[in-house]
Formats: C-alpha cells, sequence, structure tokens
C-alpha cells in the first residue's frame, strides 16, 4: 500500500515562503507524476502543481512565478517551494503520486497565509 507524508505547512504572512515536502512509501513500482493539489472550505479540490517523473512541471495560472515544484526520485519524494504567499493561497494542500496509473494520496496539510 502506498502511502504519502505531507510536511512543511503552517503559518507564513504575506509574501513570505513555505516549503512543503511529500514522501511515498510502500509502492513496489516507479512513481509516476506527483503534484499538489489545494482546497479550502466550500471548493473544490483544484491542481496546484505537477510534475512527471522526468521532470515536466504543469503550474496553475495563479501560482506561476511564485510556486516551485520539484522531486528527488530516489527519495521517492516530492517538493513545493511557495515564495511571495497571498492570502488566497490559504488551504489544505494534498499531495498525489501516480502508481500505475491509481492516484494515492496523503492526508493534507494547512497553510494559512496572513494578510
Amino acid at each position: 500500500q502506498v502511502q504519502l507524508v505531507e510536511s512543511g505547512g503552517g503559518l507564513v504572512q504575506a509574501g513570505g515562503s513555505l516549503r512543503l515536502s511529500c514522501a511515498a512509501s510502500g509502492s513496489s513500482f516507479s512513481i509516476g507524476a506527483m503534484g499538489w493539489y489545494r482546497q479550502t472550505p466550500g471548493k473544490l479540490r483544484e491542481l496546484v502543481a505537477r510534475i512527471t517523473r522526468y521532470g515536466s512541471t504543469d503550474y496553475a495560472e495563479s501560482v506561476k512565478g511564485r510556486f516551485t515544484i520539484s522531486r528527488d526520485n530516489a527519495k521517492n519524494t516530492v517538493y513545493l517551494q511557495m515564495n511571495s504567499l497571498k492570502p488566497e493561497d490559504t488551504a489544505v494542500y494534498y499531495c498525489y503520486a501516480d502508481v500505475v496509473l491509481t492516484n494515492y494520496w496523503g492526508k493534507g496539510t494547512g497553510v494559512t497565509v496572513s494578510s
């Protein structure tokens, strides 16, 4: 069973930075795409950023130029560097990993950006 554990969330002032990490374990197969979604109460979960095993990236328009996704395949870990944070970035951030066409999810880590 694949397990994902996120870390790095917290409270930060607007303009500040946070770095999220997500480590995957328990997979007998290579992990494909990994990424981050976020969700606020009453809204659908939205894609923030994703990265393929080979390093191709995709970002939501709202975070382009501020967030950077990266991964370490040897550690099965994906990172999200978040700079110039805005109050609207406040959400629970969920990590996912694609393993043999099945998406596995972490439990989420909270990010709160105060104005």
